[in-house]
């Protein structure tokens, strides 16, 4: 015999299946593929050390002194993130992950932030070192493109903030010629809203309102911030005629303070190139999955990492159904609502 469901009850469950972010796969460094979404230009086996024409795109927020952003593969006018978001690689503080590194001097001041939902990173500095145009306004990278692939296509984040080194699936980047604010969330339910993706002309203040002065470079603990674009149970949503102020800076302790911060390597702008420069294999499969384990760094009494992993993971994060999967999704909630006695309306 059967039993009628409630169609509300019916909409929920496929309102959150259409929603929520699936992945199809998760990574350590150790294990990634060469590539792990289709049509990537870079790599994410991308072996140890540093390499300044590098094409990992494999990226890390640990430490104040250990996180990478994404910026453009070549220099040049017509290298502005917009035309550029599809290809970034990762440019890094900390060399041993096979990635550029941030030549000294161009990180002006950098403000990072452990909260119960992410780690952040905020700052400021001379990031046409990183070939970024000058005067250039920056735009977002994250894990969510239009046709299912991230900004930049393949790329991965990881992160040892929340315990052993593990992919962070939600994250949120904005770089500009002069500014740059990276959120990594805490793998969860409520990562997709934290890590909020869909303000990308708001600007680093207005989705992550931090500390963003020069000359200060700090790692606290912290409160999480409220939610991009939520206010009370109001949703402001891009293009609408009114904006909302930012949120306020939330609350901060435990801080450490360090004078200044420094790749490790002496590399400035044009100067040292590389200590390994090829990526471990050679492309194959790209899309299969093995899980690893690994731990994170660790941070000496001096200030400075005491270890240097090279170890990391990945995850391909796919897009929420559109087009014929939506079709089908809906078409199979209408015979499973019908074989339930349920009549269901479109």
């Amino acid at each position: 015999m059967f039993h009628s469901i409630p169609f509300l009850v019916l909409s929920l469950i496929l309102s959150a299946y259409a929603q929520s972010p699936t992945y199809s796969a998760t990574y350590l460094p150790s294990n990634a593929p060469y590539q792990s979404e289709q049509g990537q230009t870079g790599y994410n086996n991308c072996t140890t050390g540093y390499n300044q024409s590098s094409q990992c795109q494999n990226a890390y927020v640990n430490t104040v002194q250990d996180w990478c952003v994404w910026a453009p593969p070549q220099p040049g006018p017509d290298s502005v993130i917009g035309n550029t978001e599809r290809i970034e690689v990762a440019w890094c503080m900390k060399s041993g992950y096979g990635t550029r590194l941030i030549p000294d001097g161009s990180i002006t001041g950098a403000h990072v932030v452990v909260t119960p939902d992410y780690i952040q990173v905020t700052g400021v500095g001379n990031l046409t070192n990183i070939n970024i145009p000058a005067g250039d306004g920056g735009g977002e990278l994250d894990p969510h493109g239009a046709d299912g692939n991230g900004n930049p296509i393949g790329g991965l984040v990881f992160s040892s903030a929340f315990g052993a080194l593990e992919e962070i699936h939600e994250w949120t980047n904005f770089v500009s010629a002069d500014q740059f604010c990276f959120r990594a969330c805490k793998p969860a339910v409520n990562a997709p809203t934290m890590c909020q993706h869909i303000y990308d002309v708001m600007g680093c203040e207005w989705n992550m309102p931090a500390n963003y002065s020069a000359g200060v470079f700090e790692q606290c603990l912290g409160d999480s911030a409220e939610p991009m674009g939520v206010y009370g149970t109001s949703t402001f949503y891009q293009g609408e005629p009114v904006t909302p102020a930012a949120h306020p800076i939330p609350a901060s302790s435990s801080c450490t303070f360090y004078s200044t911060i420094s790749n490790g390597q002496g590399v400035l702008v044009g100067g040292i190139t590389s200590t390994v420069n090829t990526p471990a294999s050679t492309p194959a499969s790209t899309l299969a999955s093995t899980p690893a384990s690994m731990t994170g760094t660790s941070k000496s009494s001096s200030g400075t990492d005491a270890s240097n992993s090279t170890g990391s993971s990945a995850a391909l994060p796919t897009a929420p159904p559109v087009g014929w999967q939506r079709l089908a999704i809906i078409a199979s909630t209408i015979v499973i609502g019908s074989s339930m006695g349920v009549i269901i309306a479109l």
